[in-house]
């Protein structure tokens, strides 16, 4: 699907479908300005067809014909009350829209948001925003179905009607690398684990190596063990896929400037390994790479928008598996750091992965650090499936993230990190613990990982419950990719 922008009159506008927004109010359904201005071309069609509109966010009535007007098809979307219409608003009707338009002939469509209001946004959000949530709803995994359900939308291009600034024009490659980077963390993450592989991953990042000409290392077993990353080694003991630590350079920023550092959690599979997982829904561990996948789709973004940053991203891919070699309860393994962790549960195994390459990450000597991982059911617990929790060794670090957060509407809580928690890691044979029980689990998974990052400024972000959905809708959601992008181009000062 390609977008682009152009200055268009709504009753002139030739196109498969001219789409426009209907405000609910007191007496009845309101047009938005672009919707009057198609109105008076019509003759008055699309307010006679408003008793059939009921402005509901989200809602939608499709017109066919209508004399006056170019367009092939008119497509009413409803916004809520005009007084109440803001970014939830908004990104509702996008949603209504796009999923119209799914079921649409129509090849080519004309959308008039831009101008909309979505609270104290500019025009520029808008547009990310609308291109994003397009190519959300337009997203198929059907690649490995010999009969595919439906066939593919007719949909190939939209037009984004405003006038085409500069600040619209670099909202638009953002838009569209983002929602590039966010489709293939969702594929990679939709992937079973049999094809998603470590050794998958791995070759995922070389071809996006070879297509932004990024510079790539990939790290084998031999390597690690000869480093000292016994935490790491010690998860894959049971698997027969080889492990692999990942990084990746995208370079485009300034010379000589510090780097932000991703490390993204990357177990292709979690039984859980001798702490087994009980059966049901264990296939959704196939989503525990998605802290990998976001790694890579946000690489993948900036390095197509050609952002002017730095940026290293660092994945520590392995399954976990049970097995005849597999770690057991009660061992001690010796970290990179050369701290040492008794091994109480083998299935808090993120956080072991990302110790050495938390450790590992130092080497690169970045202006910050950002974890990202579906580290914990606990997060789940607290936080349901729509924030994703924040822990963070630096405040200012932490803001800079909610509010890239708030301005991607991948929205992030923040937890707390104090040391009063760190008590619950206590071990009486190793240095710590690699868990501190069921109080605050996903806050003493973040207090281990800590005490890998103490000279770090560091962020953790917990995607245990924003990563992918299950039910009817099961599949991975692409996220934090979009608050990935945000935060390093705010970070570059771009906002």
């Amino acid at each position: 699907m390609e977008f682009s922008i152009k200055t268009l009159s709504p009753g002139k506008a030739k196109t498969g479908c001219l789409v426009l927004g209907v405000y609910r109010g007191a007496r009845g359904a309101e047009l938005t300005r672009a919707a009057q201005l198609a109105d008076r071309a019509a003759r008055g069609a699309l307010r006679e067809a408003l008793g059939d509109v009921s402005g509901k966010t989200g809602s939608t009535l499709l017109l066919r014909r209508v004399p006056g007007l170019a367009a092939e098809r008119i497509l009413l979307v409803g916004l809520g009350e005009r007084k109440e219409f803001a970014e939830a608003a908004y990104r509702d009707a996008v949603r209504g829209a796009a999923n119209a338009l799914k079921d649409l002939g129509a090849k080519d469509a004309a959308v008039f948001f831009a101008e909309l209001k979505a609270g104290a946004r500019p025009p520029a959000w808008n547009l990310r925003h609308l291109v994003l949530g397009m190519r959300e709803a337009f997203y198929r995994f059907d690649q490995l179905k010999t009969q595919k359900k439906s066939p593919a939308p007719a949909l190939a291009s939209v037009t984004i009607a405003a006038a085409a600034t500069a600040p619209l024009r670099e909202a638009l490659r953002e838009a569209v690398a983002t929602a590039d980077g966010a489709a293939l963390a969702r594929t990679l993450g939709n992937l079973p684990s049999n094809i998603c592989t470590p050794a998958y991953l791995a070759e995922e990042a070389r071809k996006l190596a070879r297509q932004f000409k990024l510079a790539i290392e990939v790290l084998e077993r031999r390597d690690m063990e000869k480093l000292g990353m016994g935490a790491l080694v010690s998860v894959t003991r049971g698997s027969r896929q080889p492990p692999k630590l990942i990084v990746l350079k995208y370079s485009g920023g300034a010379r000589g400037r510090k780097p932000v550092a991703f490390v993204g959690k990357g177990i292709t599979f979690d039984t859980g390994g001798i702490s087994l997982k009980p059966s049901g829904e264990m296939d959704e561990m196939k989503f525990d790479m998605s802290g990998a996948g976001s790694v890579l789709g946000a690489l993948r973004a900036l390095a197509a928008m050609r952002a002017p940053v730095n940026v290293v991203g660092i994945i520590p891919a392995c399954e976990n598996m049970p097995g005849g070699a597999a770690s057991k309860p009660g061992d001690i393994v010796t970290t990179l750091s050369g701290q040492t962790v008794e091994i109480l549960n083998t299935d808090a195994e993120g956080r072991l992965i990302l110790c050495d390459a938390l450790t590992y990450a130092a080497r690169f000597d970045p202006e910050a650090v950002v974890d990202i991982a579906t580290l914990t059911g606990a997060c789940v617990i607290a936080l349901g499936h729509v924030a994703t929790g924040l822990f963070a060794n630096d405040q200012t670090l932490a803001d800079e993230i909610r509010e890239a957060a708030g301005d991607a509407w991948d929205r992030v809580w923040q937890m707390p990190l104090w040391e009063d928690y760190q008590e619950q890691l206590r071990s009486n044979f190793a240095d710590m613990a690699n868990i501190g029980g069921r109080p605050a689990g996903s806050v003493t998974a973040a207090c281990f990982l800590s005490r890998f990052a103490s000279k770090l400024r560091w962020a953790h972000l917990d995607i245990a419950g924003t990563a992918w959905k299950s039910g009817r809708e099961k599949g991975s959601t692409g996220r934090p990719v979009p608050l990935l992008v945000r935060f390093v181009l705010r970070h570059a000062g771009k906002k």
